[in-house]
């Protein structure tokens, strides 16, 4: 369903060592999917990359390419391993600038707390240049967006955060609507069969088998459609192929 012309397509790119070490668990992917599922844009890609220009840069081009919308989470703080903004400069071959407009609003914010704006606090102004802000409502130092491209915090409170103001540039497509069924006692093998059956009459919709933890062996499978009308109808007929196998399904 990610190839419907009605629905925009998006990737995400989420930098840091600290994810590829298992250090960090990232959230901010599954958030991100969830948020723009709403809005009818599908995320067709997820990338992890480390803490290197070269190689964020040679993924960031890649995706730029292949998707409506790129996201990018983590790198643009305040450190020197915050490397993020100058891998999207390399990335469009575009310097590195001070922007003035980032300096304003990160210098208001300090202000407002009480702070000095520190060295270590302006850093967060470097953006591509031709860059435009993404507000930050929720620590101040915003985002930056070049082209397709919308750079953000990988925090995930101030990523949601970042999201809120990037919601406005984002066109909406068709919804999926999502059916489901689930059953206790079996294994996904013995639903294969039946269930590619019910795929191959059903192409326009998508269908997902997702086996359930241990302490519960079962499966859910799920139906997805533009059409809340034939995601009812999908899922009832996977509802029915349970049935004739013996097995009842659960709500």
């Amino acid at each position: 369903m990610n190839d419907s012309p009605s629905r925009k397509s998006a990737a995400i790119l989420a930098i840091g060592d600290e994810l590829l070490s298992g250090r960090t668990q990232d959230a901010n992917v599954q958030y991100l999917a969830k948020w723009l599922t709403e809005r009818g844009v599908a995320l067709s890609e997820a990338r992890i990359v480390g803490d290197h220009v070269e190689t964020i840069a040679e993924a960031l081009n890649a995706l730029r390419e292949k998707y409506d919308y790129v996201f990018t989470s983590g790198g643009i703080g305040p450190t020197h391993d915050d490397i993020t903004a100058d891998s999207v400069a390399y990335a469009f071959d575009v310097p590195v600038i001070e922007h003035p407009g980032a300096v304003a609003l990160i210098g208001a914010w300090y202000e407002t707390k009480g702070l000095e704006m520190t060295p270590a606090r302006r850093r967060m102004a470097r953006a591509p240049q031709g860059a435009q802000l993404i507000n930050n409502s929720v620590s101040g130092a915003p985002g930056v967006r070049m082209e397709n491209v919308f750079i953000l915090a990988g925090v995930p409170k101030i990523f949601q955060g970042m999201l809120k103001a990037v919601d406005p540039l984002i066109e909406r497509g068709s919804v999926l609507h999502s059916r489901s069924v689930t059953v206790a006692g079996i294994h996904e093998s013995i639903l294969a069969e039946p269930l590619t059956d019910i795929q191959a009459r059903f192409p326009e919709i998508a269908f997902g088998s997702y086996p359930i933890s241990d302490e519960f062996r079962g499966v859910s499978v799920v139906a997805r459609s533009e059409d809340p009308a034939l995601a009812e109808t999908g899922i009832e007929a996977v509802s029915n192929a349970l049935r004739e196998l013996g097995f009842e399904t659960l709500k």
